[in-house]
């Protein structure tokens, strides 16, 4: 995950057609309820407008480098659609055609593998890429972009990486080994 960026403008196409490679990723019961909307360059700019305040523009540490995306994608999911998929008489048993049934929300979990297959697509093909939680504004965002009936998952921010990223404080947090957080059952 890069979060400098260097204002080189990325494709809106090519980003549209990688977006589409990255929707076979898996989907619950072939619900096919993730959606992706391509930001192009020359409405970076506007996004962080609607996405931030003012505050944040001016204080945060890293603001300037992720506003250098060279294009962006929302990430959406549309929970209706699984309800109504798992309404359908070979999934209607399970009783997942309300909210309240899902344990998991698998629009989250498909929005994430769609959002992590468009990350090692990017990764792929030469370009940086961050995903960006959206926990404020996320009305507003969804307003601006007029995406109705939708909820926001993240964004993917996407450009050429700008080399200025601020180290994140996270990173010097104590977390156990990889290997130690894997376990063989029976074993």
């Amino acid at each position: 995950m890069v979060r400098s960026f260097d204002a080189t403008a990325v494709d809106a196409e090519w980003l549209s057609g990688l977006c589409a490679d990255a929707m076979w990723a898996p989907t619950a019961g072939n619900t096919a309820g993730v959606r992706m909307h391509v930001i192009g360059p020359e409405l970076v700019a506007s996004y962080f407008e609607v996405a931030t305040d003012e505050r944040w523009r001016a204080n945060a540490r890293r603001s300037a480098s992720l506003m250098g995306a060279g294009a962006a994608v929302l990430v959406t999911s549309r929970p209706s659609d699984y309800f109504e998929r798992y309404g359908e008489p070979d999934k209607a048993a399970s009783g997942l055609d309300v909210a309240s049934g899902w344990t998991i929300p698998y629009w989250h979990t498909d929005a994430a593998m769609a959002t992590m297959a468009l990350l090692l697509l990017l990764e792929e093909a030469g370009w940086a890429a961050t995903i960006w939680g959206n926990f404020r504004r996320q009305s507003e965002v969804l307003s601006w972009a007029r995406i109705v009936d939708e909820s926001l998952f993240a964004t993917v921010l996407v450009g050429r990486d700008g080399g200025d990223d601020v180290r994140s404080a996270s990173l010097d947090r104590p977390v156990p080994a990889r290997t130690d957080r894997v376990r063989r059952v029976g074993s």
